[in-house]
């Protein structure tokens, strides 16, 4: 019984009517959430590069369409071109472990999918369930950023063990399709290194497409190899991740997706909480001459955000929102943190330069000791004429802690559509997101017009 098999076994078992009421309705705000942080990076380049690449095959229904329009093209490049423009603004759902990662970037895949196999809405969302729980749970186990890898490698085996239950695999198949998928899908981390590109946006949404690609070479016969896991050579040993032996999927109403946060800030989640006490110190220090920012935080905001010699001079919009200086600056000035923060001409803006030059981000035991549960970032202001501003926050606005209100979520999918579909459209999308689970056919959902 390989880990794989038993991955295969717990898929093929779990039904529709095992999912709490509130798990079906967390999937339902993942997807508008889903739908809108791909409505705010529509128009960005890298979304324009990914659709035309989409764009340039065509696969007549049933087959997955290109969110925002009514081509229709193969699964995996569908999966690619949504993933991508859900994933650029770096604004979709989180969830942080031993590996953090953006468990949404799963739902342009099992849509996809989902699509192409002419299933319903209602096994949309036991698909995203799974391939939450396939991701989150690997992220339990073991850290692949301690190695220098990216935890998009999780994202292969989720979105293939997804994928294969659509299409009706059975379990050697589906332990076939993760053999597939896992055996040439480990990716590094430099695409969160240094000056961050273009690929940031892609990179989970290229492990789904090889994802659904291992899938449907299962479905069509071809075999994976053993033991992809725990195998001599396998992703155990040689990513040193011994805790996926580990993983006991989700049962008895306890499923990852209920454990997710909602971004309420576009910037990278161990920012959140720096940003949010930035929020609450700026009227007491708003007027007055800031000689020195001190932030005291935890290992991985400071190792992914707060310490290298780019994060305080970014030259991208990729680099400034995981820059915890600039995001920090942004607040203090602005006081708001939205898409126009990350504006080019912004990150040369002396205003926010100074500030990031006054900042100091430093590891601190103590804080370590409160992370993953929470996120928590100590920061004091030190301000000319010899006052003091403090404030320490842990669970920010939309952490599993503090949980963002339908209401703040349908508000923020009106932001991010707001000028790329009219409000006649908007107000359709929100209406079928809530309905998915009565939905034969999802694809009216994510067909839906753009404004030129």
């Amino acid at each position: 019984m390989t880990i794989a098999r038993t991955m295969a076994q717990w898929a093929n078992a779990l039904k529709y009517d095992a999912l709490p009421d509130k798990t079906i309705h967390e999937v339902k705000r993942r997807v508008l959430d889903s739908i809108a942080t791909c409505l705010g990076a529509y128009r960005s380049s890298p979304a324009s590069i990914a659709r035309a690449k989409a764009g340039a095959v065509s696969d007549p229904p049933p087959s997955a369409n290109i969110w925002g329009t009514k081509h229709h093209t193969s699964p995996d490049l569908a999966a690619f071109a949504n993933g991508a423009m859900v994933r650029y603004l770096d604004y979709n759902d989180t969830y942080l472990s031993l590996e953090p990662a953006h468990p949404s970037d799963n739902i342009a895949a099992t849509v996809a999918v989902t699509q192409t196999a002419g299933k319903t809405g209602r096994d949309m969302i036991l698909a995203t369930v799974m391939a939450y729980e396939i991701q989150c749970r690997l992220c339990d186990a073991a850290s692949l950023r301690a190695g220098g890898w990216d935890h998009v490698t999780y994202g292969a085996l989720s979105t293939a063990l997804a994928a294969g239950w659509l299409w009706d695999l059975n379990e050697d198949q589906l332990e076939h399709a993760l053999g597939l998928a896992g055996v040439c899908n480990i990716t590094t981390r430099q695409t969160r290194t240094g000056q961050i590109s273009d690929w940031k946006a892609c990179a989970f949404s290229n492990a789904a497409r090889n994802g659904i690609f291992a899938a449907d070479l299962a479905r069509r016969g071809m075999t994976g190899p053993h033991e992809i896991f725990e195998g001599p050579k396998g992703l155990m040993h040689q990513l040193n991740i011994p805790g996926a032996k580990d993983v006991i999927l989700g049962r008895d109403g306890d499923f990852m997706i209920d454990k997710t946060y909602i971004k309420y800030w576009p910037a990278e989640y161990h920012s959140q909480s720096a940003i949010d006490a930035c929020l609450q110190l700026r009227p007491q220090v708003e007027g007055k001459e800031i000689k020195e920012i001190y932030i005291g935080s935890f290992e991985a905001a400071v190792s992914i955000i707060g310490s290298e010699p780019e994060k305080l001079r970014p030259t991208s919009r990729e680099t400034a929102d995981h820059s915890m200086f600039y995001c920090c600056a942004a607040a203090l000035v602005d006081g708001d943190v939205t898409l126009a923060t990350f504006d080019e001409k912004r990150l040369t803006d002396p205003k926010l330069l100074d500030l990031i030059d006054k900042t100091k981000i430093v590891e601190d035991a103590e804080l370590n000791k409160g992370y993953p549960k929470g996120i928590p970032n100590d920061i004091t202001i030190s301000c000319a004429d010899g006052t003091k501003a403090n404030k320490r926050v842990d669970f920010p606005r939309g952490h599993a802690e503090n949980p963002m209100s339908d209401d703040e979520v349908v508000a923020k999918f009106r932001r991010l559509a707001e000028g790329v579909v009219n409000d006649t459209t908007a107000e359709r999308i929100i209406e079928q997101a809530w309905s998915l689970d009565a939905m034969d056919d999802i694809t009216p959902l994510f067909a839906f017009d753009v404004i030129e």
